[in-house]
Order: C-alpha cells, then sequence, then structure tokens
C-alpha cells in the first residue's frame, strides 16, 4: 500500500502532513492513538440491538466542529497510543464480548493503520465492520476500504457552505460529503439484516439537526430524497445537540438545545418525502449519553 502518511491526502483537507514527524491538521501523527473500546448500547436500534456495537473511539478528527460532543479527544487530542497489531487484537476481543459489530467512530485519518490491523484478524472476524465517520471525506479513500467495510455510517452535517465554515471551517463540506456518501452507497449496496434485525450491510445517514438551522436540515433531506433510495439507505435524524460550556459565545445561537419544532419539522419533512429510518426521543440531548473516555478497552 502507498505510503499516505507520508504526505498525508487522507481527507479533504489534503494538508500535505508528514505524520511519522509531525502532526496533519486532524491532530494526529503516524501512530494510532484511541480514547475507549467498549461495547455501545445507544446507537441506532439496527446497529445495537443485541449486545451492544463494539465501538472504537479513536482520537483527532479532520473536520473540528466547535459544538463536537466528544470535543476531549476530537479536537484536545485525549488518547492512548496503540499499536497495529493491538488494534487488530480490540477488534477481536470485542467480538469475543458478543458486540453486534465493530465500529470505527472517526477513523478517517487511521485509514491505512485500520486496514493493516484488519488484514491481521479479518478471516477472524464473523460480526460486520461499521465505519461512522463525519462524512467529510474523499472518495478515493473510500475506494481503499473496499472490501473491509460492511456498513458505512456518514453524517451528512451542512447543506450550506455558509454554515459549514461557520461552525467547521470547512466551506466545501457538503461538495465532498454528498460525493463520498453515494460512494459508500455504490460500494456496499443494498440494505441487508440478519435474523436478529441487526444491519449487516448499507448505509446509515446520520444528521444532527443544529438549532436555527432547521431548513438547511430540510435541504439535506430533499437532497438524500433526490439522490438515495429506500432500499440502499437509512437516514437517522438526530435530536442529541448538546450546547456544552466549551462552545464559544462567538457562536451564541447554537449555545442552546434543538426545540421541539426545530426537530419535528425537519422530521415531518424528511416523513413526507418517504424518507426511511430513525428519530430520537428528546431526552438524547444530555451531557450523560457521552461516553467516559477512561481507555476502558485498550489494555
Amino acid at each position: 500500500m502507498e505510503d499516505f502518511l507520508l504526505n498525508c491526502r487522507l481527507c479533504p483537507r489534503m494538508c500535505g502532513a508528514d505524520r511519522y514527524h509531525s502532526t496533519g491538521l486532524c491532530g494526529m501523527g503516524a501512530e494510532i492513538s484511541a480514547a475507549r473500546a467498549s461495547l455501545h448500547l445507544w446507537e441506532e436500534p439496527c446497529i445495537s440491538y443485541k449486545n451492544g456495537a463494539g465501538t472504537v473511539f479513536f482520537s483527532g478528527c479532520n473536520l473540528h466542529c466547535c459544538f463536537c460532543q466528544n470535543n476531549f479527544i476530537s479536537n484536545e487530542y485525549y488518547g492512548k497510543i496503540i499499536s497495529v497489531k493491538k488494534l487488530s487484537d480490540i477488534f477481536l476481543s470485542l467480538q469475543d464480548k458478543g458486540a453486534d459489530n465493530i465500529e470505527l467512530v472517526t477513523p478517517t485519518h487511521f485509514v491505512p493503520q485500520i486496514i493493516n490491523a484488519l488484514e491481521l484478524v479479518k478471516h477472524k472476524l464473523n460480526i460486520p465492520v461499521i465505519y461512522n465517520s463525519s462524512g467529510y471525506e474523499l472518495e478515493k479513500t473510500i475506494d481503499m476500504l473496499n472490501g473491509y467495510i460492511d456498513v458505512y455510517m456518514p453524517d451528512i452535517k451542512y447543506y450550506s457552505a455558509e454554515i459549514s465554515e461557520r461552525y467547521s471551517n470547512a466551506p466545501d463540506y457538503f461538495q465532498f460529503a454528498s460525493n463520498a456518501v453515494l460512494k459508500m452507497i455504490d460500494q456496499v449496496g443494498r440494505l441487508q439484516y440478519n435474523s436478529d434485525g441487526g444491519l449487516i450491510r448499507g448505509t446509515i445517514i446520520r444528521h444532527l439537526i443544529l438549532p436555527k438551522q432547521r431548513h438547511d436540515s430540510m435541504k439535506i433531506m430533499d437532497w438524500i430524497a433526490e439522490n438515495t433510495s429506500s432500499d440502499s439507505v437509512l437516514v437517522s435524524i438526530m435530536n442529541q445537540y448538546t450546547p456544552f460550556d466549551f462552545i464559544s459565545d462567538k457562536y451564541s445561537e447554537i449555545k442552546r438545545k434543538v426545540t421541539k419544532m426545530e426537530y419535528r419539522s425537519v422530521a415531518d419533512h424528511a416523513a413526507g418525502l418517504g424518507i426511511n429510518g430513525f428519530i430520537q426521543e428528546k431526552s438524547s440531548a444530555s451531557k450523560e449519553y457521552v461516553p467516559d473516555f477512561d481507555f476502558s478497552g485498550l489494555d
């Protein structure tokens, strides 16, 4: 495999960092850093359907949203260095604990290392591998994952370039995310389930509604309805936005929770378009749902 870490071009930031001697805009060097590996019971019903998703939370992020609920690991880079071999052992350990799947959370900047880890154990894994990302991806990186990923779970966070620039310094977000999502759908194909109702192949598009941005959310629903089909995509409309204390006063408009009206208007719009998927209870907008990043499962 080409050494993508030497002149890093794994994501749309295209920062070109030599990650062996410095860090990319993701905040990470060449070594894998993670903050938790454990069973996670609070994902969508077809993901955490039995014993929970076997989540691995990676440190760093290529998007750096100003409101990220995992800010401690994504923007402050909290984590523990682990080897490729250790990551492969973690996959098997999660499977042994009864994980419904292996869920890779914020994995983009570690794709080459993840592929190497999966190569070591893919003959022993009998559960799906899920790629849970911000959606800010390059198509060529998704191509690299062909044959390794069973379920894609990307966000589509923003439609407006102005909004994505304000909150994530990424005015080109939708351009890249929309193309990447279509590539993911094409790669894994139609939705497939096991006998327990667990998703074993396909794509779930997640969208987190933000305060005062319901019209942007509706445009995303319009795009999904026009460009995907219900037999290949589920849509998870999330109501879990939490205004954490670390959010700067510069973003005063999002220092509150999403209102019932804002959420219902987007959910109703999606339903009217025939979009199939999930909605969330308002109680999910709580700090209590953020995992403890305590290195659990990394020893």
